[in-house]
């Protein structure tokens, strides 16, 4: 099945203060093409994914998990074979809570504008980071809740879209979450509770890492064009993934901005550059940062990303303070040392990723919508801040960074497959112009 051929309720839960609303339209039924099947009734929630790769898929299963009435009941993708392919796992994982008939599974670059337009009442966006600025002002103005997967955009401009939506939707009442999924894990909620409580006294620096080794790169089938290669490797491609610390090690940066209550830095020095993966195949993203971020009071952040094969790795954050100290490995080690005496912490692992979703529904089921618009935007301003200064070699301050001109990625009503958007060149520290 190719593209062309593939592409061939009510409206519920509108927040206004503390209640939840329910129109009275009556619920319709969707065609199987044998028979015709109930979706729902009028508490349901209905879910539609946009962007259908594997955290998408992972995220629209805990999504059907968090409430014992919500139906994934739409899907979006570019590419037809990905609907297929997380259709099929969705199905073997909660058959019963999965309900999208092929009249709700489009494809193509307008696909998020058709899914909109159904009576889905939660999105998750989980396409590459460039489009999500666009994504999200959509969902907004169609009236939807929203879980967002991190980060939220891949430059400057990006992030000022991503606060104006923040604010729309938060005068709309609409439940606005990202995926930053450590801060909804037990082990590190109870860790930094600690450390912003005052266990370990001021903190003085953050260490924070993000080691890892090479990722996937998708062999280029026979009949993919060009364009299609790089939408289907796009981790590889700045202008749609904001390079690897914004895509991925944007994680541990966001650590670090928790321990420190989430204040901005007043300014970023940074290196980074490619020496390991330097192959065409691999477009024109870095392998390894290394960033200060320069907080007030003296108070310094250090991160170390790199994705190099064959390297040690390390996936972690380590808080000095006056008092004491906060060691956190994320997948082991959680401690805090104190004049000599040792915290670590235990009990039950939860999983983080769930939790999400456990806490986004019953906060709409509340009419108390969950909402981290500015922290998700902020915590993203801090990678693409980290990037700008590594690419450049300069260092950048606060308003010069969130007021950058540098446009990565174009407007998501000009992307389509006509589209000639010029790939930048590999950076060069020194030569690159801080726009």
């Amino acid at each position: 099945m190719n593209n062309e051929q593939y592409n061939s309720r009510r409206d519920f839960v509108k927040k206004t203060g503390a209640a939840v609303l329910a129109s009275s339209i009556v619920l319709p039924n969707i065609s199987t093409g044998k028979e015709k099947i109930q979706v729902g009734n009028s508490d349901t929630l209905k879910v539609g994914l946009i962007g259908c790769g594997g955290r998408g898929t992972g995220a629209a299963l805990q999504a059907t998990k968090a409430d014992p009435n919500v139906h994934l009941t739409a899907m979006a993708d570019l590419f037809g074979d990905q609907i297929i392919a997380s259709l099929n796992n969705l199905k073997q994982e909660n058959p019963t809570k999965i309900q999208v008939s092929p009249d709700n599974q489009f494809v193509g670059f307008d696909a998020f504008q058709k899914l909109l337009a159904t009576d889905v009442d939660v999105v998750i966006l989980a396409t590459p980071p460039s489009f999500r600025p666009g994504h999200l002002e959509a969902a907004v103005d169609a009236g939807k809740h929203i879980f967002s997967e991190k980060p939220v955009a891949v430059d400057a401009p990006g992030i000022r879209k991503v606060l104006e939506v923040a604010k729309k939707a938060k005068s709309k009442g609409l439940a606005l979450m990202s995926g930053f999924c450590w801060r909804f894990e037990t082990r590190k909620r109870d860790t930094f509770k600690r450390v912003l409580d005052g266990k370990i006294g001021d903190v003085t620096s953050v260490y924070n890492t993000y080691n890892t080794g090479g990722l996937w790169y998708k062999e280029p089938k026979a009949n993919w064009s060009p364009k299609e290669t790089m939408y289907r490797n796009w981790i590889y491609y700045n202008w749609l993934s904001g390079d690897h610390i914004v895509e991925q090690a944007v994680h541990s940066i966001d650590m670090m901005s928790w321990a420190l209550g989430d204040i901005h830095p007043v300014q970023v020095t940074a290196t980074g550059g490619r020496q390991s993966r330097v192959q065409e195949q691999y477009g024109n993203v870095y392998d390894h940062f290394s960033i200060i971020y320069e907080y007030p009071n003296g108070v310094n952040g250090y991160h170390i990303s790199r994705q190099q094969q064959g390297c040690s790795r390390d996936y972690g954050i380590d808080i000095m303070g006056t008092k004491g100290r906060c060691e956190v490995d994320v997948s082991s080690l959680h401690r805090i040392t104190r004049k000599g005496k040792v915290w670590n912490w235990e009990g039950e692992k939860n999983n983080m990723y769930q939790t999400e979703h456990d806490e986004l529904f019953a906060s709409i089921r509340a009419g108390e919508p969950f909402f981290d618009g500015q922290q998700m935007a902020y915590s993203t301003m801090l990678a693409v801040w980290g990037r700008m200064a590594a690419y450049t070699g300069q260092t950048i301050k606060f308003d010069e960074a969130l007021n950058s001109n540098e446009i990565l990625s174009p407007d998501i009503s000009k992307v389509n497959w006509d589209l000639d958007w010029p790939l930048k060149e590999v950076a060069k520290p020194g030569i690159t112009k801080f726009v």
